[in-house]
């Protein structure tokens, strides 16, 4: 009894097996974890202006309605090349020395995973013009405005990054929209989220529980059509709008575009499986139909949906038309 009564014993032992239990239940652990999670081999780390914008994320809240993680169900796909893995996570580290690691997963998604949104949409004037005001590129969006983040000038300085805000949403008074730094530095964060791609295709993990798309039948031959309108809603209308009339500054409009209703079925397909990467005059467009995996159906029915659409006057193709093309620029593909 006499061990008990003796305060400095006990609260000595007790500190022992407090700082033993922390060392093999929390730090040992965490080590082990860390050097069998390295980071992949082409992972980049943040800019400076993308760790600033890591913080204006977490400032934001913007974890509360967007998650970070790719699962490995089929109706992730859409978010990213593959599911997401712990090797995806091992290069985060401590923001600064006053707050933790942030990996920034989420679990609620009232918007869409970010985890690749630096290729799903690396255009920053698109980005720019969605933190200013969603609805005008997004007229169905719930996100709020970010406003604060940019200022209304009359006078444009050289450095001065200018913001194409379509007519309809632009100030009254005449003043241009100018984005902040603060604007570009969250913007830097969001187009340094891209998954990286695994060298080894035997290791890529696969998306489970596939789902079929679903089909309308064909007028003629009886052969199945996908819902092209559909769609080009998913993959295309963000960018490029409802009514086809595009992004001012950021991407041309499909409606009386020549590539539309052009007969060069090459080159249309291209655009659509590998975005605008070798061709910056027509402006930035990411690799939509390689990123989300298009088959010829797919290409076939956006085509289709786009020149029966906003008074476009090029002929209906069949998913048999452009399969050779398709099968070819996949190998193109980066």
């Amino acid at each position: 009894m006499s061990y008990f009564d003796n305060h400095k014993k006990l609260f000595l032992t007790a500190t022992a097996f407090f700082v033993l239990l922390t060392l093999f239940v929390a730090i040992l652990p965490a080590l082990n974890n860390q050097a069998m999670n390295a980071p992949l081999p082409n992972a980049e780390p943040l800019s400076p202006d993308a760790m600033a914008g890591k913080a204006l994320y977490v400032a934001n809240g913007c974890v509360a309605c967007h998650s970070q993680q790719v699962r490995n169900i089929e109706m992730d796909k859409i978010f990213g090349q593959r599911p997401s893995m712990a090797a995806d996570y091992a290069a985060i580290g401590r923001m600064d020395f006053w707050r933790n690691t942030a990996t920034l997963m989420g679990t609620e998604r009232t918007g869409p995973d970010l985890t690749d949104i630096g290729n799903r949409q690396p255009s920053k004037d698109w980005n720019l013009v969605h933190l200013f005001n969603p609805r005008i590129v997004v007229a169905e969006s719930i996100m709020p405005a970010y406003p604060y983040l940019f200022e209304l000038k009359t006078n444009i300085d050289s450095t001065d990054v200018l913001v194409n805000i379509p007519e309809e949403f632009a100030p009254k008074d005449g003043r241009k929209v100018v984005a902040k730094q603060e604007a570009l530095q969250l913007i830097a964060y969001l187009q340094s989220l891209k998954q990286v791609k695994l060298a080894d295709e035997e290791k890529i993990p696969e998306f489970l529980f596939k789902r079929k798309a679903k089909t309308t039948a064909a007028a003629e031959g009886g052969e199945e059509e996908l819902d092209g309108e559909a769609l080009y809603v998913a993959h295309c209308q963000a960018c490029h709008q409802a009514d086809g009339n595009g992004l001012p500054g950021a991407f041309p409009p499909l409606k009386g575009s020549k590539i539309v209703e052009s007969d060069d079925l090459d080159l249309y397909v291209d655009i659509i499986m590998n975005g605008y990467d070798s061709r910056p005059e027509y402006g930035q467009m990411p690799a939509v139909g390689a990123t989300a995996g298009f088959t010829e159906k797919e290409v076939a029915a956006i085509i289709n949906y786009e020149r029966s659409s906003w008074g476009n006057k090029g002929k209906p193709i069949k998913a048999a038309d452009i399969k050779e093309i398709v099968d070819f620029v996949k190998t193109q593909t980066k």
